[in-house]
């Protein structure tokens, strides 16, 4: 038997999703045989604001909120993996000469960037992954660059480091999502082969659109539509103040008429804003039919949403559980993960960085 004292061990992290709405944690460790376990996960709600489009609006506030989650979450590691919104960072596919240098591969990928990126190159975080030969042949690989303005980065470092804890891996949300996805993928039929799957991620204020097939996004698209619109409309139906609208949501302290007159109504504009995302697909691509409709983001686990949304699309639904075929830590009560699964993703996307070899 081989001893690993020399090679180096992948430091254990934990991935932490930054959303508008709540500071969610995800910790996984090996379960053997290429298997993972679900150890521990915490979800703590951010002030309101705190966190707008994107951007880290209070930064004392949401560093407040991470120590908070941290402490819930019950663990010793401190090594962090981050994502950035996807609407801030500019991607983009370039084709360089097979077989060069790390050095100048970088030269390359640089001169590259300034033609696409409408910042100074000083002012902004570059990074690139080679994906493999390019479609013209062997002489040749296909890169992709990702750049981003550097206070976006430092805004999140800022709020690991202000609450103790050190960021390790900065990931692109659409990116995490995708690598979750990759757990989903084994319960389609045929692991999802040559289909398109739309995986639909309601948020508080932002519906995001990304149509997968085969491992590329080719698809994206977001529509101003969340689950702040139930919260106003249970406020305005029940004369409730917001914050009042938002606790009554979570608890389910609401009369029996909310069913029929406030939740049905918002699952059926859901399934309709769901609808006219698809309709944008087809009329923007090449492509004229999607297989699986894959429901993610707090909002998703709405009861009986996922029926709706099939048989408004007639198209397959299901409510997104990335730690499906995973072994669960007997800390975590198996009921409550399956409801907060869908919202997630990303943070389970960003806490398998840690088997990246």
């Amino acid at each position: 038997m081989a001893l690993d004292i020399f090679k180096p061990k992948a430091p254990p992290l934990f991935g932490m999703d930054i959303s508008s709405s709540a500071i969610k944690m995800v910790e996984l460790a090996e379960a053997g045989k290429g298997a993972q376990r679900v150890d521990r996960y915490a979800i703590e709600p951010l002030a309101k604001d705190s966190v707008l489009d994107g951007n880290i609006s209070n930064l004392e506030s949401v560093a407040e909120t991470v120590r908070r989650a941290w402490k819930k979450l019950g663990t010793r590691t401190k090594n962090v993996a981050l994502a950035l919104p996807t609407a801030a960072v500019i991607t983009k596919k370039i084709i360089c000469p097979a077989g060069l240098r790390e050095e100048d591969l970088e030269l390359q990928v640089e001169s590259e960037a300034n033609q696409y990126i409408p910042f100074a190159l000083d002012e902004v975080n570059l990074d690139f992954q080679v994906l493999g030969p390019a479609p013209s042949g062997e002489a040749e690989v296909e890169v992709l660059i990702a750049a981003s303005r550097k206070e976006k980065v430092e805004d999140r470092v800022a709020v690991a480091e202000a609450a103790g804890l050190k960021a390790l891996v900065m990931d692109v949300e659409s990116y995490a999502m995708q690598t979750a996805f990759e757990l989903i993928r084994r319960q389609l039929p045929n692991d999802g082969r040559d289909q398109n799957v739309a995986v639909i991620d309601l948020g508080a204020s932002i519906m995001n659109i990304t149509v997968l097939r085969n491992d590329q996004a080719v698809y994206a698209r977001e529509q101003a539509f969340g689950g702040n619109q139930l919260t106003q409309d249970i406020a305005r139906h029940y004369g409730l103040s917001p914050e009042e609208a938002e606790n009554a949501k979570r608890s389910g302290g609401l009369p029996d008429s909310y069913d029929t007159e406030v939740l049905r109504p918002f699952m059926e504009s859901a399934a309709l804003e769901i609808q006219r995302a698809m309709q944008f697909f087809f009329t923007s691509t090449q492509f004229n039919s999607i297989e699986h409709i894959l429901l993610t983001g707090g909002t998703s686990t709405l009861q009986g949403l996922e029926d709706m949304v099939s048989s408004r699309t007639r198209v397959n639904a299901m409510v997104a559980n990335p730690f499906a075929n995973m072994s669960i830590s007997p800390r975590i009560q198996l009921k409550r993960l399956i409801s907060d699964a869908p919202a997630l993703m990303i943070a389970c996307g960003l806490a398998m960085r840690r088997f990246d070899e």
